[in-house]
């Protein structure tokens, strides 16, 4: 006889293959590599106008998923000729803030953890980094809303990895607005907190590895 129990671990093993099996999919990935050389960048610096660039966050786990918003602490493009040839940036992490608890003291829960060591550690690794190494044409059917790949390298905590993804560039009379949508892989910034890669039994305690930035800057 099935009793509730067996039906509840079946339920909650489907949930995480589910989770698993949508993350995968959703042909944002990154391509991620060992970290690169910037080179020498030519080109005239504008500042990022931190009060207009927001920086999105989507975390999932087995039961759900949380949203939210990183603030951008500075950061600036570079271009040459009406093209883009750089950037930099730096996210503040003790700024990190979630949108989908309305409940005061859950909200804070999350928040506190996610500062804690179990993920970015916030008072040791304060700031997050991001640096273009390459920029390349694109020109993908499969992504009508991306014009360029951008290459750069990441740092989050001590980890530094390079990074490709799809974004959509756009120069005109000397404003920069550039737009992105991708997934990384957590655990190779050596967030594996809930990571079934390196953890068993979790069940419903389990977190995707993958976790979604969706970035909008604007530079003048």
């Amino acid at each position: 006889m099935i009793t509730k129990k067996i039906i509840g671990s079946v339920i909650t093993l489907l949930s995480a293959v589910f989770i698993i099996a949508g993350c995968g999919k959703s042909g944002k990935e990154v391509k991620v590599s060992g970290k690169e050389n910037t080179g020498n960048v030519r080109g005239k610096s504008l500042s990022v106008s931190t009060a207009e660039s927001t920086v999105e966050w989507i975390g999932k786990k087995v039961t759900g998923q949380h949203n939210g918003t990183i603030k951008l602490a500075k950061g600036e493009f570079t271009i040459d000729e009406g093209k883009l040839t750089g950037g930099k940036f730096e996210m503040d992490m003790n700024s990190i803030v979630n949108l989908d608890l309305s409940d005061a003291e859950l909200n804070a829960k999350i928040i506190n953890h996610l500062k804690s060591e179990d993920f970015f550690n916030a008072e040791k690794f304060p700031v997050s980094k991001f640096e273009i190494t390459k920029i390349e044409p694109l020109n993908d059917p499969n992504k009508p809303a991306a014009n360029q790949t951008i290459t750069g390298n990441l740092t989050i905590k001590d980890v530094t990895k390079s990074i490709s993804f799809p974004a959509d560039v756009k120069i005109e009379s000397g404003v920069v607005n550039a737009a992105a949508d991708f997934d990384i892989d957590r655990t190779q910034w050596d967030l594996k907190y809930g990571s079934g890669k390196f953890f068993e039994n979790l069940g419903d305690k389990m977190i995707s590895d993958n976790f979604n930035l969706k970035l909008k800057l604007i530079a003048r």
